[in-house]
């Protein structure tokens, strides 16, 4: 079995890290390099890094924090925000980035996923999808969504670009799927009713791409304790679980998460 992995994810405003309660009020939470060495020497299995308003206010990525944060990381790093062509993914491969993130880029063409893991290998292209809950009276057999029976009700999820700010109307678990046949890598599913609020991710939308995919699923949204990224792993089948609040504001250590994980039968990189 392969093993679960942890990965704190810092989400980067003029060059500081920054964490909000669903994709709002961003709050400063520290330098970048700084805090993902910390998280290297936690233990951490990768890093995720994301310009979080660069799509949105239409400029590059701080090229400058990326270099030196992956000069002083020795594990997987991940790089997202603004990138919107092969270019753009080349330089920031180039600048020290495993990976990269896209996610408002692919969908306006999603032709650049394919032109992007053609180029650089699918083991380098991750799709990230911000997902919102639309809650439906009843299962539509005309529609073209994926309904799910959730404790509150039967809903698809909305995929949505711009760090949130715009919604789609395109279906977060088939956009996934079409991206998976598009040569995406992994898929890194945002939660963006359950982010920043520590309450748990949603587990009936990471079990169903979980499922519904091959590839591996890193959900994101909602840690808030140990629990939580059990109940993803166990009852969401997640491949991988990105946190930030709790690990950021000092609640908890990479290596505390993991020990607590491998006391409860899952796998970890210890």
């Amino acid at each position: 079995m392969l093993a679960k992995r942890i990965i704190p994810c810092l989400d980067m405003k003029d060059g500081k890290v920054v964490k909000g309660v669903q994709f709002t009020n961003l709050k400063e939470a520290g330098d970048p390099p700084s805090l993902a060495e910390i998280y290297d020497n936690q233990g951490a299995d990768e890093i995720v890094f994301l310009d979080v308003t660069a799509s949105h206010e239409k400029r590059d990525i701080l090229i400058d924090v990326v270099r030196r944060t992956a000069d002083r990381i020795f594990i997987p790093f991940t790089v997202g925000g603004g990138l919107n062509s092969v270019k753009s993914i080349g330089e920031i491969l180039r600048a020290g980035a495993d990976k990269v993130s896209i996610n408002t880029a692919a969908i306006k063409n999603p032709d650049l996923v394919r032109e992007a893991a053609e180029k650089f290998g699918s083991q380098c292209i991750v799709v990230a999808i911000d997902a919102k809950r639309v809650y439906v009276e009843s299962i539509d057999d005309h529609s073209d969504h994926i309904y799910v029976q959730t404790p509150n009700g039967i809903c698809w999820w909305e995929a949505y670009i711009y760090g949130g700010r715009q919604p789609t109307g395109v279906d977060a678990l088939k956009w996934a799927k079409r991206v998976e046949e598009l040569g995406a890598g992994e898929i890194l599913l945002t939660s963006m009713d359950c982010d920043g609020v520590q309450q748990g991710y949603d587990i009936e939308l990471t079990r169903a791409a979980s499922r519904l995919l091959k590839i591996p699923v890193i959900a994101s949204g909602g840690a808030g304790k140990p629990e939580h990224i059990l109940e993803v792993f166990t009852k969401g089948k997640a491949d991988a679980a990105l946190a930030a609040s709790i690990f950021h504001y000092n609640q908890y250590t990479v290596k505390d998460i993991k020990n607590f994980l491998a006391a409860n039968g899952v796998v970890v990189r210890l």
